[in-house]
């Protein structure tokens, strides 16, 4: 079995914050590939289909960001599921609005929902990080991601949690270098992500 786990906070005010696109695009994956209707269950809501021809198990912790892992570790005790099949989607503000990235393991980068999950399951899960920018200010992160995207911005996440709920089959059977591009090429079809400067990613630290 797969867990695929979107990261959020809980709660009607947070719903449509930028820290809560892992959230908006994993509800997005449950409606395109018919999953069960959502339930309670370990200490968030969860829901159970097929991926890819894969089980799976998606998660959506109601523990707020800071205590995700506590989530993860429960749903992944439960059904022993192993690092390598534990896909975490999750904000990301070292990247452009609207840009996907896959990798596995790696720095956390001063994400609290992942820092809690590698507290509490390990590091060497996947991750699918999606841009939502940077403020331009350290001291403004914080208030950037609690704030909700603007209206303007809705074109694209909306897009985004589409395309990549299409796509998701592909992260399920391990073909991520595919999911990536074909989300990157389903974005600028829409007519998103067309500066090429802009996909780049900043530097390493």
């Amino acid at each position: 079995m797969l867990l695929f786990v979107g990261l959020g906070n809980p709660g009607a005010r947070h719903a449509g914050n930028r820290h809560n696109i892992g959230f908006m695009a994993v509800d997005a994956i449950a409606k395109r590939h018919g999953f069960a209707p959502w339930r309670r269950r370990f200490q968030g809501v969860a829901t159970e289909g097929t991926l890819g021809g894969a089980r799976t198990l998606l998660l959506l912790p109601g523990t707020f960001m800071n205590e995700s892992g506590r989530a993860v570790a429960e749903a992944a005790n439960f059904y022993k599921i192993g690092l390598p099949d534990i896909v975490v989607v999750h904000d990301e503000i070292e990247l452009p609005p609207g840009k996907v990235r896959v990798k596995v393991g790696g720095g956390i980068a001063g994400h609290n929902g992942l820092r809690s999950i590698s507290a509490h399951v390990g590091n060497d899960y996947k991750r699918v990080r999606i841009g939502v920018g940077h403020p331009g200010d350290k001291n403004l992160v914080h208030a950037h991601v609690l704030s909700d995207f603007a209206k303007s911005e809705k074109p694209w996440v909306e897009a985004l949690c589409e395309v990549i709920a299409e796509n998701a089959g592909l992260l399920a059977r391990g073909d991520d270098a595919s999911f990536q591009n074909k989300v990157h090429l389903a974005m600028q079809a829409r007519g998103f992500g067309k500066d090429k400067d802009a996909d780049r990613e900043p530097p390493s630290a």
